[in-house]
């Protein structure tokens, strides 16, 4: 029989602590982006250089990134390192985890972007005295960026939500750890998790819609 009772007074209360877990759990979300992106454009660029040993390398860390589980992943950089003496803290571990996750699938990203870009582009650049790298990094990757900036938006989303995957590694400052704590002393399990959803999904609308707006000022032409 129900007789679950409701107070939402208790758990509103908590209010700030989760915010403050919101605001870790940006944080992580945006270094991993960061540097995700940074290292999905290396990855790209090695799997495109013709050598085979680069790009070997590079479709390794795609396929893995893409093939297993994230969980996995955070894990495995927590445990995994653990094992031959490099301890992480929770944190890092899940912020490279991430990280991790976010270069193996920008990655993919990019490369069908590539594939959208005539070649003509480099051959214009080419021609224009511009060397393979010049054109790259100045013709190229920038109608690549723009091609995968909406998917870009797509990957932040993930990574806000995979941030509760720190669990696995006792991360217990961000929103969903913070949740966590406040429900093992609070026992309100029912509101604060629905406190937390409502914090997970005004972020993730917040951050598609302003990168719909974006991309519609930035990419008119």
């Amino acid at each position: 029989m129900f007789n679950y009772n409701f107070r939402w007074n208790q758990a509103l209360n908590s209010l700030p602590q989760m915010l403050e877990g919101a605001l870790v759990t940006m944080e992580i979300a945006i270094l991993s982006m960061v540097i995700g992106i940074i290292v999905a454009i290396l990855l790209t660029v090695c799997r495109i250089s013709g050598y085979r040993s680069l790009s070997a390398i590079a479709t390794t860390w795609v396929e893995i990134a893409r093939n297993t589980p994230a969980l996995f992943q955070i894990y495995m950089v927590h445990f995994g390192l653990g094992s031959f003496g490099i301890h992480l803290s929770p944190y890092i571990s899940l912020l490279l985890g991430i990280a991790f996750n976010n270069a193996g699938y920008l990655a993919e990203n990019y490369r069908g972007a590539l594939k959208a870009i005539p070649d003509t582009q480099t051959r214009s650049a080419r021609s224009l005295g511009m060397s393979a790298p010049q054109a790259f990094v100045h013709v190229v990757m920038p109608q690549m960026l723009r091609i995968s900036f909406l998917p870009m938006t797509n990957q932040m989303v993930w990574a806000i939500l995979m941030t509760s995957l720190g669990a696995v590694v006792a991360m217990n400052t961000d929103l969903y750890g913070v949740t966590s704590a406040l429900n093992a002393l609070t026992f309100r399990t029912f509101e604060l998790f629905a406190i937390a959803a409502v914090i997970f999904y005004v972020i993730t609308k917040v951050i598609t819609l302003s990168a719909r707006l974006l991309a519609a000022r930035m990419f008119r032409y």
